[in-house]
């Protein structure tokens, strides 16, 4: 049994009579559905994953729409407006870059910290009973132990909110790494988060499958040379975003059906 740093615990076993062949990376993003029997082969994965990274917030969790919430309520309350259109340019980033887009926006005399505790405490509210796991989250989890596909977590969010999303889900000992706010130099869009994930796995970022939602995170994978597969969430792909995507899916049950694809290609 091995210890990662982040403390989780899981076996690691070969992938039987299996070879995982480098990945050809492309430039262009195919779009798949749940319910494609995927017999398009540009709508599959260009070889196997030897590993899948995780995004949390919007991806695993369905916890964009809760901070969207969070951060409306919050707003009102100091007396603030806030749209659906900033909060959405501030999905996937970290705190460092949010501050500095909310000063921007409402001025350097916006008492951003004090505004964010007020967010954080309505989130924290409101996931005390609404924290939902993504359509085909576990369905995803339980195909990935069957295949023996390690996986990470590379998130925005701080360690122990990531601890505390997976404990009310019982999720803890299905991840082999996570990498999370403060441990990296620079986070999303920057490569760093993925990269690090890559790292504490043991295999190379381009036979990694990175599974994003955000722009933020899809210009994070893309940059760290990962595949990366969208699943939009709040906020639809643009054009220049599905340039960088790999494929471009509904939810995570198209996902696993990708990954079973290209498993039953060899």
């Amino acid at each position: 049994m091995a210890r990662q740093k982040n403390g989780c615990e899981r076996h690691h076993r070969p992938v039987d009579g299996r070879s995982l062949r480098q990945p050809a990376l492309i430039g262009r993003c195919f779009v798949a559905t749940a319910g494609c029997l995927l017999l398009d082969k540009a709508m599959q994965l260009p070889s196997i994953p030897a590993a899948v990274v995780f995004d949390m917030d919007g991806l695993l969790f369905d916890t964009e729409a809760l901070y969207e919430e969070a951060i409306m309520v919050a707003a009102t309350e100091c007396g603030h407006d806030m749209t659906p259109e900033l909060f959405r340019r501030m999905l996937g980033g970290v705190w460092q870059s949010n501050k500095i887009l909310l000063l921007d926006h409402y001025g350097v005399g916006f008492p951003v910290d004090t505004f964010r505790t007020m967010w954080m405490r309505h989130f924290d509210l409101m996931a005390a009973t609404r924290l939902a796991l993504k359509p085909g989250a576990i369905e995803l989890l339980d195909t990935l132990d069957a295949i023996r596909l390690p996986r990470a977590i590379a998130t925005s969010s701080s360690l122990s909110t990531v601890r505390h999303h997976l404990a009310a889900h019982d999720l803890a000992a299905r991840f082999d790494a996570i990498v999370s706010q403060g441990d990296y130099a620079v986070g999303k869009p920057a490569a760093d988060p993925y990269l690090m994930a890559a790292e504490r796995l043991g295999v190379e970022p381009p036979l990694c499958l990175a599974l994003e939602d955000s722009f933020n995170g899809v210009q994070s994978a893309h940059a760290a040379g990962m595949m990366v597969a969208m699943v939009p969430d709040l906020v639809a792909h643009t054009d220049e975003i599905r340039a960088l995507c790999t494929v471009v899916v509904d939810d995570l049950h198209a996902v696993r059906s990708l990954i079973v694809a290209v498993w039953d290609r060899g």
